[in-house]
């Protein structure tokens, strides 16, 4: 039996918001008891309508991204769609080397905030560091990065 969301215990945490214990379907967005569906096509490639291309190129077509590659570049999207990462990446770009509290200062981003995002950054091989005494300067892992962001404010730039 499924318990509908406006019957779940509920525990205030730090304000007047209860936060349901149970709510695994609970979207604040939508009403307590809707799911979202999505339909799946499940026509077979036989019954397709459209012009069909080679099989060659359909086979290029499938092997274009393989799933480990997906998953990777997906992550690494992920975490340069956050607008303090961005910033963070822009400053090594314009700065090439900087340490943690000017990279805080620069951003806007608490000390605490801009480590954590480092942190993650470096995860992802997107930025490397160095330690000197009790001080961590960061830069951009390697050029890759430098051309993605260049090529992103590019697109950007075009409209």
């Amino acid at each position: 039996m499924i318990a509908r969301a406006n019957r779940l215990p509920t525990a205030t945490v730090h304000g007047p918001r209860p936060l349901p214990l149970l709510a695994l379907d609970w979207r604040p967005w939508e009403t307590p008891d809707t799911f979202t569906v999505m339909k799946v096509s499940t026509a077979s490639p036989e019954g397709c309508t459209a012009h069909r291309i080679e099989p060659d190129r359909l086979d290029r077509a499938r092997s274009a991204l393989g799933e480990a590659a997906s998953l990777d570049l997906a992550e690494t999207f992920r975490l340069l769609s956050d607008p303090g990462r961005l910033r963070l990446i822009a400053a090594l770009l314009a700065a090439d080397e900087l340490c943690v509290c000017d990279l805080a200062e620069v951003t806007g981003l608490s000390a605490t905030a801009c480590s954590h995002n480092l942190r993650l950054l470096r995860g992802q091989r997107l930025v490397r560091y160095r330690r000197q005494g009790r001080n961590v300067y960061y830069t951009l892992d390697d050029e890759h990065i430098r051309t993605l962001l260049a090529v992103a404010l590019e697109h950007v730039a075009h409209g």
